[in-house]
């Protein structure tokens, strides 16, 4: 069965995935939302990649190097071996500042023997829209396109330049590398920089994964997808993508699929305050003033999502000269969502700055401009939480007064009450206070359905929808309050599926979804945990955990019947969620503890 078998590496600038058997086949340089230079992912003939061809006998595995985001596979066929060691450079400078070239470095290492292979290099750039010519520079080779858009992209290597452009076979005698650059190179390329790189970036995931905080149960699942999230934050700003991929589906030969190279403030937020809560208080600092850059003005909204540079206008075109992942067309560049009305995303926004206030130092000028954004945000608020909107599952046509968008409403004016009084403001604390009780009495009225026994999907409505399970975790309930465990109970009697959830089964712009879009499950399983049924919570998370890929990693969905991975990939939103559950689940640990915990997954 052909899955998401993929690595993910990157360097906070863009990011590439790697294949099982070591096939770079998508790469967008030089930045995460740039045109594609390796596209195979969405077209196998027409897109383009970097692979090494070997004799039938020859066997792959795969794995990261140690708390990194550097992944290496193995090639051998029991007397001849060889590894690749995938990294994008990313480590700090003298100065201070981070190197993150727009740069893939394939470090080639000889294991035993004299392994023999071919180099299949075929970048296709600007998404393959025209032919990408590749010619010997002496130094280098150049790819590159005469019409239409002209980009070029520069190939360094340790191996006669011929060999490699001509695809002629290569033994292996000794060390080498390869560098794939978006810029031709100032300074002279040798294996001896590239193995110097590897090391200072090897050294620079270590340092990060040890600011983490460790816990005793699924300390190797809560790093991994620690390191997948910051491996998606786009450094120059403080945004977080969705995911590094777009139109991969939910479904194999259907119409759902998008590009999530983008930044959406609901998902960002989520992120972030999970990384705030491992102990990575940056992340949450740059993304807020990411944030505050993107509201100049006092009475400014905010869309639902933005470009990872703060773009606003992401005009959705599609790729007609592309099959698609799996014949799944169309393939998108682009959302035209970022248009809608979402009215959650401000609840959601909320939460994170109460984070700051309540976790972290500001300074004066921060907390005030946060402070002008909270008043901002109230204002918005009051003024349209009685009109529908598109809902977090972004629903193309039909406005409705989804449950889980007065609930974030709520929660914006919440937090917002609880920052004044940090503060100590009191700025109007009474009139906030009231408009906090109408909306969670209009939330308690009209979001209950005493038919279902449930909070359901919007006001009046018998549809269930996973995102009810978060009343509790954003404290509008109590756990153990009759109407939540209700709500746990008809959401797993109407969702739940082959031990996996649906968001929904209501028809929607597209029809009944097919496949359990993955946060659902880890957010049921969740509710199990805190209602009570811990045993059988901890049984179906570990279930879940098994339906990663082979590296631990997830996409957006999940195939109800075969378990295959689906939807973009790897996607910032299932991570986060398996941190949330696992952290539930476990603990933070003491000093002596983590040593234990240290030298146990040592064996030491």
């Amino acid at each position: 069965m052909n899955t998401l078998d993929y690595g993910l590496i990157g360097n906070c600038k863009s990011a590439a995935l790697v294949s099982k058997k070591g096939s770079l086949d998508w790469c967008c340089l030089p930045d995460f939302n740039s045109a594609s230079v390796f596209a195979k992912l969405l077209d196998e003939k027409k897109g383009g990649n970097f692979s090494f061809e070997v004799g039938e006998n020859y066997s792959t595995s795969q794995k990261y190097l140690w708390q990194t985001n550097i992944l290496c596979t193995t090639f051998s066929d029991g007397e001849n071996a060889f590894q690749v060691i995938d990294f994008m450079p990313r480590y700090r400078e003298d100065n201070g500042s981070f190197y993150t070239p727009p740069d893939v470095v394939r470090f080639v290492y000889l294991l035993q023997g004299t392994p023999a292979f071919k180099v299949n290099y075929e970048p296709r750039l600007n998404y393959a829209k025209e032919k990408t010519y590749t010619e010997n520079h002496r130094d280098y080779l150049k790819s590159f396109t005469r019409e239409g858009k002209y980009d070029s992209l520069f190939l360094y290597t340790s191996f006669d330049l011929d060999q490699v452009l001509n695809g002629e076979e290569i033994t292996l005698t000794q060390n080498a590398y390869f560098l794939v650059g978006y810029h031709e190179k100032l300074r002279k390329q040798s294996l001896e920089r590239a193995y110097l790189k590897f090391q200072r970036t090897k050294t620079y995931w270590m340092n990060w994964s040890e600011g983490t905080t460790n816990f005793l149960n699924y300390n190797k699942e809560i790093g991994r997808s620690a390191l997948v999230l910051k491996a998606m934050s786009f450094q120059k700003t403080g945004a977080v993508l969705a995911a590094v991929t777009t139109s991969l589906p939910e479904t194999i030969g259907k119409v759902r699929n998008w590009d999530y190279r983008f930044c959406w403030i609901r998902d960002a937020s989520m992120v972030i305050k999970v990384m705030a809560d491992l102990g990575h208080r940056e992340s949450a600092q740059k993304f807020l003033q990411f944030v505050i850059d993107l509201i100049p003005d006092k009475d400014e909204k905010l869309q639902i999502m933005y470009g990872i540079n703060g773009e606003k206008k992401l005009t959705e075109h599609i790729l007609t000269h592309l099959d698609g992942y799996e014949g799944s067309k169309p393939v998108r560049i682009g959302n035209a969502a970022y248009v809608q009305k979402q009215n959650d995303i401000y609840g959601i926004l909320m939460e994170v700055i109460s984070q700051q206030f309540l976790q972290f130092e500001t300074t004066l000028e921060n907390s005030e401009e946060l402070w002008t954004i909270v008043r901002g945000i109230v204002r918005i608020v009051e003024e349209h939480w009685k009109e529908p909107d598109k809902g977090i599952w972004e629903f193309r046509t039909e406005e409705r007064h989804f449950t889980f968008s007065k609930l974030l409403c709520w929660v914006a004016v919440d937090r917002a009450v609880k920052i004044g009084e940090i503060l100590r403001n009191g700025i109007k604390a009474e009139e906030w206070t009231n408009l906090r009780q109408e909306i969670y009495d209009d939330i308690y009225e009209n979001g209950w359905n005493e038919e279902m026994q449930a909070y359901t999907q919007y006001y009046g409505s018998k549809d269930m929808d996973a995102s009810t399970l978060l009343m509790e975790t954003y404290g509008f309930i109590k756990a153990k309050d009759p109407r939540f465990i209700s709500t746990v109970k008809a959401t797993e009697k109407e969702l739940c599926y082959n031990g996996l959830m649906y968001r929904y089964k209501n028809k929607d712009d597209f029809g009944k979804p097919t496949s359990s879009f993955t946060i659902c499950t880890f957010w049921f399983i969740n509710s199990l945990y805190k209602i009570g049924e811990r045993e059988k919570a901890v049984k179906m998370f570990d279930q879940l955990l098994s339906y990663s890929n082979h590296l631990g990693l997830f996409s957006e969905d999940i195939d109800f019947e075969t378990k295959r991975l689906l939807g973009n990939f790897p996607q910032a939103y299932s991570h986060l969620a398996l941190i949330e559950t696992a952290m539930n689940f476990s603990h933070g640990t003491t000093s002596e503890e983590r040593l234990q915990s240290l030298l146990q997954r040592h064996d030491l």
